[in-house]
Formats: C-alpha cells, structure tokens, sequence
C-alpha cells in the first residue's frame, strides 16, 4: 500500500466518524502521525476539493467533492440502478418504506430508499450504514455469503444499539440458519426501537449474493402475526425479481425461496 494515501484515506475515515470538525493536531494524534505530515495531507486534500478548513476556528471538515464521489458511487452500482423500478413495486405493494443495502465491511450500506407512499415527512437513508447482525438487510446478505465471509462477521464482536440487538453468536448463527431455509430476514427493534425490517437476498449473474432489498417500518405494522408472512413473500418475490435482473442463473434465486 501507499502510505500516504492511506494516511489521507484515514484523515477523510476520522472527519467522517468523529467530526464534524477536527484540528491538525487531534488528527495527528488520533493517527499517530506527525504534525506537519498531517498539515501536509491536509492541505492536499483540501485543494481537491475533499476538504475544507473553517477560517473561525481553522478546522477541517469534509469538503463537498467527496458528494460527487459518492454521487458517482451510487450511478455506477449496478444492483442500485435495476432496483429503482423493482423498489418502488415493493413501496406500493407493502405500503412501507423499501431500503436496498449492500455489504461493506461489517456493516450493509443503503445505495437506495423508496419511500413508503403514504407521503408523510420521511427522511432519505442513502448512505446509512448498518452493522450487519442488527439489521434485516444484514443478516439477508451474510446467510448466503461465502462461509469464509460468514465465519470472519460472525467471529467479530456484535455491535450492540438497542437492548434487542443480538450478541450471542449461536442466536446469530440460528437466525441465518432461519434465513437459508426460508429465503428471508427478520429485525425486531435491533437497530432502533419500535423499527422492524424484512428482507430478501439479491444475487447476480454469477450467483453470487450481491446486497439485499427489504422493507422497513414499525414494529406494530411489520411483525404483526396477521401481516408478516405476506410482507414476507411479497419481499421474497421482489429479491427473486432483481435477481433475474441482474442475471442471476437460473435456480440460483430459488435456492432462497425454497
């Protein structure tokens, strides 16, 4: 690796999580870098545009090229671009909110929402990221990860955001279990209280699993006993969908709705 894009991949990763604003020294000292190397990538990064410097306080915060980046991120990923259609089926049919994630690291990114129809004041989620075990979308994406991929996420520390999120590995490994046979997730209030979420697997043309598509939404409305098998067929049937889409080979969709 090149250390100094690494160094400056890290001063953009700690604006990121820490910010919003950070001085020369905090960065130098939460990278254990020396000052004026900091200093140095700092300003290189600023006359591209990936940051800038407040004149008040003389911090730095993220700058608005990394929007274009990030712009260009989603325009580009594939699974997004053939799920806008497939989403917004699954926002009218489920009457709830559609999200669509793909894994990175050990948390599933949002590349896009579909709002849920009704039209009351929603707040759009692309770009969140998610641990993966507290989330419906996770947990749809690593049951059918390769089982190296499954085993390192699995091995790893479970974060923890409500008192319903799941930290027990053998609960973890029975929910994904639950996934492989029925073809779809679930999330009782294990990223924030009174949310629920179901989800689906999407795979690609190389049968590989690629991300997930799923609906959330309250608790109340989503896991209610008279509404959650329907929802989740009707999300089941989505996934399958994209999946062809995107060309998965044919059978390879059904081993999730088996």
């Amino acid at each position: 690796m090149v250390q100094a894009v690494q160094r400056a991949v890290q001063i953009l990763r700690e604006l990121a999580s820490t910010g919003p604003r950070l001085g020369v020294t905090e960065l130098a000292d939460r990278l254990g870098v020396a000052k004026p190397t900091v200093h140095a990538l700092l300003r290189t990064l600023e006359t591209e545009g990936l940051v800038v410097q407040d004149r008040d306080s003389s911090k730095y915060q993220l700058g608005p090229d990394l929007v274009l980046l990030g712009n260009a991120y989603l325009d580009t990923q594939e699974l997004r671009t053939r799920s806008l259609t497939w989403a917004d089926q699954l926002a009218t049919r489920a009457g709830e909110a559609v999200w669509v994630a793909v894994l990175n690291g050990d948390h599933v990114l949002v590349v896009h929402h579909a709002f849920r129809p009704e039209g009351a004041v929603q707040i759009l989620e692309v770009g969140a990221s998610i641990p993966w075990s507290t989330c419906a979308l996770g947990k749809a994406v690593v049951a059918f990860a390769p089982a190296a991929e499954r085993e390192r996420l699995l091995a790893a520390e479970p974060a923890v955001l409500t008192g319903a999120s799941i930290t027990d590995r053998a609960a973890l490994e029975r929910q994904l279990d639950e996934v492989l046979a029925t073809g779809y997730a679930l999330e009782d209030q294990e990223s924030a209280i009174g949310d629920a979420g179901i989800a689906a697997p999407v795979f690609d043309r190389s049968g590989e699993v690629v991300g997930a598509i799923g609906i959330v939404g309250p608790v109340e409305r989503l896991l209610a006993e008279t509404a959650r098998q329907e929802l989740a067929v009707t999300v089941r049937e989505t996934a399958r969908s994209l999946s062809r889409d995107l060309g998965a080979p044919r059978g390879t969709a059904r081993r999730a709705t088996a």
